[in-house]
């Protein structure tokens, strides 16, 4: 089933859209009253299995501030997470503007997702295309490790995932202060940036497994 999910304001359904294409359009800000709040999930996003997981959910973005959840998804070598806008988007990051290759496809930790961004069906305005539950800090997966997920194999690159505008305005400014405090960035809180490196499908519910190096 796919939903498409703009983020812009709450709670409206498109009724004239057949049940499976409902337009879910999203609240403003998820509010966090302090820090202390968020730095108490710490513990258990922790505890996030260090070598074989679940891919949690999968989302897509098919245009900009749209999201389709997916039970499924294949993995491209030159296009990432196939129908997604990666490759159109570009990057500030590369000489040309063009679509960088190591931040072609981004994880994230579906344990932080959910104490950020709350229910599951918000975790895809993180903008994310994978919500995984595994340890993808640093100290587990170190850029140029390697993970299989699903049928396909991705590679953890070194240019670190951060927040944006689009993050603080979705989740707050404590959310933004939390994944980029130091500890946020070693766990890689706001997720990390990937390529693939072997193509393949990936279903919901797939395991992610890390390779040996």
């Amino acid at each position: 089933m796919k939903i498409t999910i703009a983020t812009e304001p709450f709670e409206s359904v498109d009724s004239r859209r057949p049940q499976s294409e409902r337009l879910v359009q999203n609240t403003g800000v998820l509010q966090h009253e302090t820090l202390t709040q968020l730095e108490e999930s710490l513990d258990h996003i922790r505890q996030a299995p260090a070598d074989s997981g679940t891919v949690e959910l999968i989302a897509r973005r098919p245009a900009e501030d749209e999201r389709e959840i997916l039970p499924e998804a294949r993995l491209d070598l030159q296009d990432g997470l196939e129908g997604d806008t990666w490759r159109s988007r570009g990057s500030s990051r590369t000489p040309d503007g063009g679509a960088s290759l190591d931040a072609q496809l981004t994880l994230m930790n579906a344990r932080a997702a959910a104490a950020i961004a709350g229910g599951r069906e918000r975790w895809a305005l993180a903008g994310d295309q994978m919500y995984v539950d595994l340890d993808i800090s640093r100290a587990n997966l170190p850029p140029g490790s390697r993970v299989q997920i699903g049928s396909a194999v991705i590679e953890f690159s070194e240019t670190p995932h951060t927040g944006c505008a689009k993050f603080s305005g979705r989740f707050g400014v404590d959310a933004l202060k939390f994944v980029n405090s130091p500890v946020g960035r070693d766990l890689r809180l706001r997720g990390a940036n990937c390529r693939v490196v072997v193509g393949g499908s990936v279903r919901q519910g797939d395991t992610i497994r890390k390779l040996p190096n």
